[in-house]
């Protein structure tokens, strides 16, 4: 062995001791986040990196070795709740940090999948989440692992004993608000939104000082309401959203006006601006709040050092169907015209993908995801919806009876969710997990109370056919081009990794992680986890070797909210798993 080999055993046998004895690792820092997206040893941001865009730059796991992939261990959750495992798990210095539905957090040795720590947040009895128990991850910064809960309040604890360092309320979670989200940090600015938006709550985005939960800046997502920055802990008024009260809202509607936040958002160094999308307006009853209700069912770009709104491009404007805008922005650069384009994607639950200029919002182009978009005739030339009006359901009439029904597609849970795409460096395409299906969608009569649903709607989710429902898409944002699909028996609702050995990467109800070729959509490998994947795969590199974790646990909103979608994945089993696999490194072979 040489001298050089023996310092690097040294330094990882090491390295492995220390995180299984629970000894301090190096902390977390704000070089370490904005370089996550290119430092192949860790993942210490939700997103794989600040742009959100889940590729890793590794290519010593490849389209030539996948098969080769194995599983090294299982990491149980353990207990009886074993129900919608969404956490894209982080990783540092050898030791893994998941959460866990019912908003419990773990520490797990990344070598061996041994618990290092457990931590269970005490929930009071009447926590209203709309979508199921679920939490999608942590943030990491200094030596704190962060995150929130069911009932509306950020923990940070020590990454090294899981013990509590400080606690903040958020929301008042009897008014119907939680978090779900993984927290974001941008230089040294805790983030978060919350959730809420079927109650009536009105959406925020909120900074805290990561250290202390100290408060920094408060905005509000609906127009009308006061923005604030905090000095010395007062509050400083920060401006009003949308400029005042009563633009697009009618009456005090927009006091109770939804709008959450609540898949939380990602950060682009290259024109400081925090990106987040917004939920629902508040009731689903259109006919009750004639105007664009500004801003929910938008994307948002933030400044994060007051929370200032930047500039917004909402999706769809006067939402009667429950589509939102919060899905994912992320950040992409392409060549057109001999020019950069610094640009923005998403792909909306209403059906339509869209290319913005992430610099001021400006709409570049849009087309379909879906095969069948009907509340829509297509986008003008601003990005804004061409509505079929016969598409959207009727006012209730004076007496009190439900009005005209439609059927309406997508559906409300949308062509593409809360599963987040990626964005493929080296192929340019996008990797869209979206599904095929339609509703019946009729409006009711409905009044505020807080902590009561505030819908206004009833609607049951039916397919659009009897093979697929779930498809995987390669989408070429700058023709709008479908490069290749997979077509899945039940929806997908996990999300998606590529990467630079052309790969792509993930999950689905039916238990299994799967593997494609990200130029072709070739499935080379797949492993059936036992339970529904409905988490975000992850990869990195340990010891010369490359890793793949994701969660196993099926649960989430289809099965809550699923309509007749609901009866073709009645049978599939709950659980609570953390899988890792590696590739040896005897089946490493160059990348064609």
């Amino acid at each position: 062995m040489t001298k050089h080999a023996r310092s690097s055993f040294l330094l990882t046998t090491l390295v492995a001791a220390m995180s299984v004895a629970g000894v301090a690792t190096a902390n977390v820092t704000n070089d370490d986040i904005r370089a996550d997206a290119t430092n192949n040893s860790q993942v210490v941001t939700n997103g794989m990196g600040l742009q959100g865009q889940r590729f890793s730059t590794l290519d010593l796991l490849n389209t030539d070795n996948v098969s080769s992939l194995q599983p090294v261990w299982a990491f149980s959750l353990g207990g009886e709740k074993q129900r919608g495992q969404q956490s894209q798990p982080m990783i540092k210095d050898g030791v893994m940090y998941i959460t866990g539905s019912y908003s419990r957090v773990f520490a797990v040795d990344a070598r061996t999948g041994t618990k290092l720590w457990q931590y269970d947040a005490r929930l009071p009895d009447g926590i209203m989440p709309c979508c199921d128990v679920i939490n999608r991850g942590v943030a990491l910064y200094d030596n704190l692992v962060i995150f929130g809960t069911l009932d509306a309040k950020l923990v940070a604890l020590d990454k090294d004993t899981g013990k509590v360092v400080w606690r903040k309320t958020v929301a008042d979670y009897q008014a119907g608000y939680s978090i779900t989200a993984a927290p974001l940090v941008v230089d040294g600015k805790l983030i978060t939104g919350v959730s809420g938006g079927e109650f009536g709550v009105v959406g925020k985005i909120e900074a805290y000082n990561p250290t202390n939960g100290e408060l920094l800046w408060t905005r509000p997502t609906i127009e009308g309401h006061m923005g604030y920055t905090y000095e010395d802990g007062k509050p400083v008024e920060a401006g009003i959203s949308g400029g005042e009260a009563n633009q697009t809202w009618p009456g005090d509607l927009w006091k109770t006006g939804g709008g959450a936040p609540w898949l939380g958002g990602y950060y682009d160094p290259e024109t400081n601006l925090l990106f987040f999308g917004t939920g629902n307006p508040a009731p689903w009853n259109s006919h009750l709040r004639p105007g664009d209700n500004l801003y929910s069912s938008s994307r948002l770009a933030l400044n994060p050092d007051n929370g200032q709104i930047v500039w917004h491009f909402q999706t769809t404007p006067h939402d009667g169907w429950d589509f939102d805008g919060v899905n994912e922005l992320i950040s992409f650069n392409y060549e057109e015209d001999g020019k950069e384009v610094k640009a923005a994607g998403t792909a909306d639950r209403n059906g339509f993908f869209y290319v913005l200029d992430r610099t001021n919002g400006d709409f570049i182009r849009g087309f379909p995801f879906v095969d069948k978009i009907t509340w829509a005739t297509g986008l003008d030339e601003n990005g804004r919806p061409i509505y079929a009006d016969e598409f959207r359901p009727g006012a209730p009439t004076e007496s009190g009876d439900a009005g005209s029904q439609v059927f309406t597609a997508p559906a409300f849970l949308g062509g593409k969710n809360w599963m987040p795409m990626s964005y493929g460096q080296n192929t340019g395409l996008f990797y869209v997990p979206s599904n095929e299906w339609g509703m019946d969608i009729w409006n009711e009569s409905t009044t505020y109370k807080k902590g009561a649903a505030y819908l206004g709607a009833g609607f049951t989710i039916k397919p659009l056919n009897e093979e697929y429902i779930g498809v995987l898409r390669a989408m070429d944002p700058k023709t709008g081009e479908e490069i290749w699909r997979y077509q899945n028996e039940a929806p997908l609702w996990g999300g998606v990794l590529s990467t630079q050995g052309n790969l792509v990467f993930t999950g689905n109800p039916e238990g299994y992680l799967m593997a494609f070729d990200s130029r072709n959509g070739e499935k080379l490998w797949q492993f059936n986890t036992g339970s529904g994947v409905i988490g975000s795969p992850i990869t990195w590199e340990m010891d010369g070797e490359q890793y793949v974790s994701v969660m196993s646990g099926w649960g989430g909103a289809v099965p809550l909210w699923g309509g007749h979608v609901a009866e073709r994945v009645k049978n599939f089993t709950q659980g609570g798993t953390l899988w890792t696999f590696k590739l040896p490194s005897s089946a490493v072979v160059s990348q064609r």
